[in-house]
């Protein structure tokens, strides 16, 4: 079999926001030849997803309110297994990549005078946030690829990644495999900038668009450490379309429907809140506390997810949103007997309208439009929703450079593990800029140099005929591959998702390693499909390594934190709740460390390290010019 050889300086995988804006750097440089490799330009969670308000978190740009890049810095340091160095540059970096973004045309607003203000979102004691609406990451993605085209980037459509080449833990290059004619394309290239997203394949009960999996498993294989994957956002989403609930989803209080499989309704909410304007008020709250939280458990909204899993996991109900009629068939929703928070906002939107279908047609019509333009109409069909893996604020460790613990590969978006237990929302969408800046910067300064293309072969040779030996296997299985994706995510979201027990998640352990030690049992139709093989072998590598975490958390931590729930037999258990949501609260000893996990010998090890603190620069102006005239404070 022969395989063609591309040679580049960089190469850049993802074709999301932060993989567009990596490229464009690179480009615009001209110092270096790069290109882009995406499994495909139309695919990805940045152009495929959002929410109510997708959010851009950056530093504060209007009003009287005093902001500093520290203060942003400690905000983000603040939950806990944050690195400072990552939080003092994603802070920093943030208006020089925001504005970028303005530059390029995404319509984020501000005001007559230019100043671009914006409001409080979770986790976030300024009013830093903004947004171009719910399709935030989808305008970004656009205008930077408008960009890339005036640019004249080098795009490889419809490559699938498969593995990173190494020299003594340098990388030397990249095997890829054309999906549309099932052959190998290899790379020789000194530097590789994974965006590749978060590891949206191993859960079936996921926000992720379909077309998004991610490759995680690519900086496992290539020996790079990955850092607080145990820490996960997971929150009620619906499941067909997938899109998050959030926002005015749940503010304008739509009634939750279980139906069995018998298709009998059951409105389950008033069979645990004996006050029904109490459940309205957990439902609106869902709205602005939309991720699950451990905090929220045990007094506030996220008994809701809580309730809404029981329904699916336990008593084996789908479960809906209902727009139509008001919850507990109330003709009418008495203001005055709500609190006073859950009553200010709804007064002051105007909306006192008969049924929740009325009150979002009032507040937030596109929310509707956006359902219908996937084929739903919430006017008059129930919305099927789930308790759903949502982002990865895990992931491959880097460094204060976005480089990876592989000398040459670098991590950026949500692919790079720099958010810890939780994160201000929207700061996901600016890390993902920061992380392709800080690595396209360290790229261009660097002097490492590719090998020759002879040397190059002698090495790729014997991993590309591995490759050529699973692929000629799965050719000759049945087809069975998209039926063991499901299983192996099906296991994933019971045992590994927001609940986590420990018996359970040993199990799914077990099996999703058994799995993977008979990965030349899975079949394909043709070589066109071969990719979902690969995908499949994704899937199982970041499952084991996912789950590693999750073990090594309930046996080491043995608290709960973030937005996951352990059980635990000597822990607390909210009224009305079943056993197994019983745990013992976090005492925040944990958030000044970080869990690193690695592939060591076809193992996988985990160690725990101190968090690198926010450092404290020397900031005389004469001493930063000086040494950014001598190598631009790069290294």
């Amino acid at each position: 079999m022969k395989s063609k050889i591309y040679n580049f300086d960089c190469l850049v995988i993802g074709s999301g926001a932060a993989g567009y804006n990596a490229i464009n750097r690179l480009t615009e440089d001209k110092s270096k030849k790069s290109a882009l490799i995406t499994e495909g330009v139309m695919m990805g969670t940045s152009r495929n997803t959002g929410s109510d308000k997708q959010t851009y978190y950056k530093l504060g740009l209007s009003g009287d309110s005093p902001d500093s890049v520290i203060a942003m810095a400690k905000n983000l340091f603040a939950p806990g297994s944050v690195d400072g160095d990552n939080a003092l540059v994603e802070a920093a970096l943030s208006p020089r990549c925001f504005l970028n973004l303005c530059e390029l045309g995404v319509a984020f607003p501000h005001n007559r005078y230019g100043e671009y203000i914006g409001y409080k979102t979770d986790h976030d004691p300024f009013e830093r946030a903004t947004s171009a609406g719910p399709l935030t990451s989808k305008f970004m993605t656009e205008a930077l690829e408008k960009k890339a085209k005036k640019l004249g980037v080098k795009i490889f459509d419809n490559l699938y990644a498969v593995k990173v080449l190494k020299q003594n833990n340098e990388v030397i290059g990249l095997i890829t495999l054309d999906k549309k004619t099932g052959e190998f394309v290899l790379f020789n290239s000194p530097n590789i900038i994974m965006a590749t997203g978060g590891p949206a394949g191993i859960y079936q009960n996921s926000v992720y668009p379909t077309c998004h999996t991610g490759s995680t498993s690519l900086a496992v294989q290539a020996g790079a450490k990955l850092q607080n994957v145990s820490e996960w956002q997971y929150g009620l989403a619906s499941i067909a379309p997938r899109w998050n609930v959030s926002g005015t989803y749940m503010q304008v209080l739509p009634r939750f429907v279980s139906i069995d499989n018998k298709g009998k309704e059951y409105e389950f909410l008033a069979d645990y809140f004996s006050d029904k304007y109490d459940a309205l008020n957990n439902i609106f709250l869902k709205g602005y506390q939309w991720p699950f939280d451990s905090n929220k458990v045990l007094k506030g909204s996220s008994v809701i997810d809580l309730l809404v899993y029981r329904e699916i996991t336990f008593k084996h109900r789908r479960v809906y949103l209902d727009y139509t009629k008001n919850p507990f068939n109330l003709k009418t929703i008495d203001l005055n007997k709500l609190n006073d928070e859950v009553k200010t906002y709804l007064v002051k939107a105007g909306a006192k309208q008969k049924t929740p279908i009325e009150r979002l047609k009032h507040m937030n019509q596109p929310a509707i439009d956006l359902y219908k333009s996937k084929g739903l109409d919430i006017t008059k069909k129930y919305l099927e929703i789930a308790l759903c893996a949502q982002h990865h604020n895990g992931g491959v460790a880097v460094n204060k450079w976005w480089e990876t613990s592989v000398t040459g590969l670098f991590a950026c978006g949500e692919c790079a593990g720099t958010h810890g237990v939780s994160r201000p929302g929207g700061s996901a969408l600016n890390a993902g800029q920061v992380g392709s800046l800080r690595a396209t910067q360290f790229v261009i300064n660097s002097k490492r140099q590719g090998i020759s293309n002879s040397a190059f072969i002698k090495i790729a040779n014997k991993e590309l005929n591995n490759e050529i030996k699973f692929v000629s296997k799965v050719l000759k299985n049945k087809d069975n591959v998209h039926a063991l994706i499901d299983e192996a995510g099906k296991r994933m979201s019971d045992y590994g998702a927001a609940i986590r027990e420990l018996a359970n998640m040993n199990k799914a352990f077990t099996l999703t390693k058994k799995d993977y030690e008979h990965l030349n049992q899975v079949g394909v139709k043709n070589k066109t499909d071969l990719v979902s093989a690969y995908k499949y072998k994704d899937i199982l590598i970041t499952q084991m390594a996912v789950l590693t975490s999750l073990l090594d958390f309930a046996k080491t931590i043995k608290k709960t934190r973030g937005s996951a729930l352990y059980y635990q037999k000597n822990g607390k258990l909210r009224e009305g709740l079943d056993e197994i949501f019983r745990f013992i609260p976090d005492d925040g000893k944990s958030k000044g460390k970080v869990q690193e996990v690695s592939l060591v010998k076809n193992n996988f090890k985990v160690i725990w390290r101190d968090v690198r603190p926010i450092p404290q620069e020397d900031n005389f102006f004469e001493n930063v010019w000086r040494r950014y005239r001598e190598d631009k404070n790069i290294f």
